[in-house]
């Protein structure tokens, strides 16, 4: 993994056009659309030292898979080498929701009803509400978190009224072996559903290395790319 501020900057540099020329092609397209997507850089493969130049390459935000592994690093990288937020991108366990209120700016992965209670209650008991995107199993593999479509949208008034979340938006991951446009479009279809002038749910988190400009396409708003800023041997 290459982490230098250099190589971390040229890296982001050419995400960008790429993510410009999606925009571009799409029926939505644009600089408009372009200018929505934000990249949320995966770190959890690298250690806090590793990670004190990404800022300074003009990466922005730090997403984070494990708590074990992240809170250390929220605690280690503080100033300029900070980024300018942390979100956790990984699956939350329920005896995790606690640790992972109020640490945040984002948490992408509350996929199922008792987990968005119990990050209410702790957000509601620290004077706070926590920010949040729904998870949703767009893939329908049985290894993939999250809601069902339907599930969601029965449930989305329950969720809807939770006193501590702040429901920003839905994330999805398309499957490795199918075309992933079609699974984004359901995703940002579902959200229009849900929030039909997206007066609360503005953020579409989908698309990561390997099918980003798909996920631009149909207007993600968050890509969580890992491979594609770090690793010398990734094309992009």
């Amino acid at each position: 993994m290459r982490t230098d501020a250099a190589f971390v900057a040229s890296r982001l540099a050419r995400l960008e056009r790429r993510i410009k020329l999606a925009a571009d092609s799409a029926a939505a397209g644009g600089g408009e659309a372009a200018a929505r997507v934000r990249v949320v850089g995966v770190t959890k493969y690298l250690a806090a030292a590793q990670m004190g130049a990404l800022r300074q390459a003009g990466l922005m935000l730090f997403g984070e898979n494990r708590v074990q592994d992240a809170l250390p690093k929220l605690e280690l990288l503080r100033g300029e080498a900070a980024p300018q937020e942390w979100h956790f991108i990984g699956t939350v366990q329920g005896n995790k929701a606690r640790a992972v209120t109020g640490r945040f700016a984002l948490i992408h992965s509350v996929d199922r009803l008792e987990l968005a209670r119990r990050i209410s209650q702790a957000a509601t008991e620290q004077g706070l509400r926590q920010d949040v995107l729904l998870e949703v199993n767009i893939s329908g593999e049985a290894s993939k978190h999250g809601f069902e479509a339907a599930e969601l949208e029965a449930l989305w008034p329950e969720l809807a009224r939770l006193p501590g979340l702040g429901i920003r938006g839905l994330m999805g991951m398309a499957a490795e072996d199918a075309p992933a446009r079609p699974a984004f479009r359901a995703l940002r279809l579902l959200r229009d559903r849900l929030d039909p002038g997206r007066r609360l749910l503005g953020e579409l988190s989908m698309g990561m290395s390997g099918d980003f400009e798909a996920a631009v396409a149909e207007g993600a708003t968050l890509l969580r790319i890992g491979r594609s800023l770090f690793s010398e041997e990734a094309e992009i």
